[in-house]
């Protein structure tokens, strides 16, 4: 993936929070949203070896998708400490993508080979393959099925069954296009999403697409001292049991529980 151009979009108290490239568009086309900063309510180990493309709360446990072709897995792993309670590995030559639940079973995008990895929740034991069109970015399960991201500004929403197309939102942010959309996680029926190579993660309305609030990332990741550019915010994962929210990024030290102010 290559960095794509960015242009400042959304100032907040003197600050600039820059979002990928858009068309020009009228200043008042539409409201800024409000810029969320939150609260750090734990932080927990996380491996620094973690290409993190995917992350959810299933039950008891962390599960992870991790990416890189030779390197992709999908985990289960102690939120306490760290550490990988079990791993399956996905085909050498596939870079492991998101990941989401769904009665029982997991499911893993692949960014340009089109397949979904099934796995059966709890030993992640393979239970076959599904097919989409396009590229895999995020993956993320609501009540009715599965909303996947491919990096454009465009979320397709999936037969959880099949991965047949059911619908498609374009997501804007001030009136325009917000490409770059990475991980994804819904949240009490409010979609979240990574913003690639941005400290920012957008909540995006999902009846008309508009992002309707951006959480402010950068005080944490000045936390984690990464220094590689390539490891940027990515993971959102929801204990909806305990409403814990928690985040993390790629080859980060840390997976921080955070909370959104109301």
């Amino acid at each position: 993936m290559m960095r794509w151009s960015i242009i400042p979009l959304l100032a907040f108290a003197g600050s600039v929070a820059a979002v990928p490239q858009a068309a020009p568009v009228a200043e008042d086309a539409a409201p800024r949203p409000p810029l969320i900063v939150p609260i750090v309510v734990a932080r927990y180990p996380h491996d620094t070896n973690a290409f993190t493309e995917g992350l959810l709360w299933d039950r008891d446990a962390l599960v992870e998708s991790v990416g890189l072709e030779g390197r992709s897995d999908v985990r289960r792993v102690d939120l306490t400490t760290g550490k990988v309670q079990r791993r399956a590995a996905i085909p050498a030559a596939q870079f492991g993508e998101g990941v989401a639940a769904w009665r029982g079973e997991l499911v893993s995008l692949t960014w340009h080979d089109g397949i979904a990895h099934r796995w059966d929740a709890r030993t992640l034991k393979s239970r076959g393959m599904l097919r989409y069109s396009g590229e895999g970015w995020g993956l993320a399960s609501d009540t009715a099925g599965f909303v996947r991201s491919d990096g454009s500004a465009t979320l397709t929403f999936h037969d959880p069954a099949t991965m047949a197309v059911r619908r498609t939102l374009r997501v804007t942010i001030a009136g325009r296009p917000l490409t770059q959309l990475n991980e994804l996680e819904v949240v009490d029926g409010t979609i979240l999403a990574n913003v690639w190579h941005q400290p920012f993660i957008v909540r995006i309305d999902p009846a008309s697409g508009r992002v309707t609030g951006v959480v402010d990332l950068r005080a944490i990741l000045a936390e984690t001292g990464v220094t590689d550019s390539e490891s940027v915010a990515n993971g959102i994962a929801w204990d909806a049991a305990r409403r814990r929210l928690f985040v993390t990024g790629k080859r980060w030290p840390t997976l921080f529980e955070i909370r959104l102010p109301s």
